[in-house]
């Protein structure tokens, strides 16, 4: 039993009044203490009418995808009495709840059972734990309260984001579009020859065989169809610079999700999209060495297999070595591929080492390049000069700019395509160039 913030209110007004008798009537002084032990047992008593907790417990999702809002539901039940306000605390690691800890006011559902929810965005891969619940619980006058505390011990799967692989602008595109959600040969495009047609009006003139036609004295034409069997790798720089939030402000449902994370999603994605149009799909992770490399995978049923193997890509707090990673990568590789490589850089040297090793790749594979563009950065170099500081940042993140803006322009001299969008964009525009690829039969 404990005391609540009017309690302590009532007994700061009591004191001046104590002091007016003490200077009014100095023989009454023992009314003063006698104040203080009938506030004392009011507290006492409005904390015994709150009544004895029987059930308190907390209900969490298993699973729940990183950055996407759930809730906590806290729920409690009394024996009897009357209560004024209940309030629970959770604790939890920081993957869940970023200050460890979070409240929630109570809420009577029915007669003696009370129950209250904390949203959380969960802001990393991983398991997150739950620590503890802790209720506290008022009297009818709100003088005195109980608490009450339960170990939890559970723990809550945060897998990665699948929301742009189940958005309906996507899934409206893959009925809709060549490598839709039925598997089915496309004829007319592509770069695969697929059978001879005779010629009908409207057809593209390029695709007349004339050898053909001249042996059967009528005009043929080929009929192509999209390349399919593709090999398609993901890779994922786990370093420091990717495990850095990127998103909204400080305190906004967008903030505090890493690079990596908004990177998975993409990847997931147009991985998704990949599997419909028949192709191949591995995972490719790294930091200082490898870390994880997924088998490949063929059908579209086996997509889970690859948001398992993402959620084994972890934060590293380190550089990454991109030349044993792609060196590593490309000796496993069997036959020409696709390597999406997502990353960032910070400084010229790193950079130059990518460079390097994305260079050696680009002689038997085919190499996409995603990076996340830098906003913060942005409004930095275009801030308006108002004093000395502000201009110097603004000449700092402008010189930042020029650097990345050279080594982009580096990569696309050796062939490599380089996509750069805001993080909220690089999900579609992800599938948009693998698409655009696909229809160029450039991969196999």
């Amino acid at each position: 039993m404990v005391p609540t913030a009017r309690a302590a209110a009532l007994i700061v007004a009591a004191a001046p009044l104590a002091v007016l008798i003490a200077a009014l009537a100095p023989g009454a002084w023992v009314v003063a203490p006698l104040i203080g032990v009938a506030v004392l047992v009011l507290i006492l008593a409005d904390a015994g009418l709150a009544g004895r907790v029987t059930e308190l417990g907390l209900a969490a999702p298993p699973e729940v995808e990183v950055g996407h809002g759930e809730h906590l539901r806290v729920h409690a039940r009394f024996a009897a009495g009357r209560r004024s306000s209940v309030r629970a605390a959770v604790s939890s690691d920081a993957r869940l709840l970023p200050a460890g800890r979070a409240e929630c006011e109570l809420s009577e559902a029915s007669e003696r059972h009370w129950q209250g929810s904390i949203d959380f965005v969960p802001s990393r891969r991983g398991t997150g734990h739950l620590g503890h619940v802790w209720l506290r619980w008022a009297g009818p006058l709100g003088l005195g309260a109980r608490q009450a505390a339960r170990e939890l011990g559970q723990s809550v799967r945060v897998r990665p984001n699948l929301a742009l692989a189940r958005s309906p602008t996507l899934q409206a595109h893959l009925r809709d579009a060549q490598f839709g959600l039925i598997a089915r040969r496309i004829r007319g495009e592509g770069t695969m020859f697929e059978a001879l047609a005779e010629y009908q009006p409207g057809m593209d003139r390029r695709r007349i065989d004339w050898k053909a036609s001249a042996r059967h004295a009528h005009l043929y034409a080929k009929e192509m169809e999209a390349e399919r069997n593709n090999q398609i790798v993901f890779a994922f720089d786990c370093g420091q610079a990717m495990c850095e939030p990127v998103g909204g402000p400080a305190g906004s449902k967008d903030a505090g999700i890493a690079r990596i994370d908004r990177a998975v999603s993409a990847a997931l994605a147009a991985a998704y999209v990949a599997l419909k149009g028949g192709d191949r799909v591995a995972l490719f992770g790294f930091a200082a060495r490898p870390e994880v490399f997924s088998p490949f995978v063929a059908d579209a049923r086996d997509f889970p297999r690859l948001q398992s193997a993402a959620a084994q890509l972890d934060y590293h707090a380190q550089e990454p070595n991109f030349t044993l990673a792609l060196a590593t990568l490309a000796g496993r590789l069997q036959r020409r591929s696709l390597i999406v490589v997502f990353s960032d850089f910070t400084d010229p040297t790193s950079a130059q080492l990518m460079i390097e090793s994305i260079g050696r790749l680009t002689r038997r594979h085919m190499v996409l390049f995603v990076t996340m563009a830098d906003t913060e950065l942005n409004d930095l170099a275009t801030r308006a000069p108002d004093d000395l500081q502000v201009l110097a940042i603004a000449t700092t993140a402008d010189a930042l700019l020029n650097q990345r803006a050279l080594v982009l322009s580096r990569l696309r001299q050796l062939g490599v395509d380089v996509i750069e969008a805001p993080h909220d964009q690089i999900g579609m525009r992800l599938i948009d160039a693998y698409l655009a690829i696909k229809r160029k039969g450039a991969i196999g």
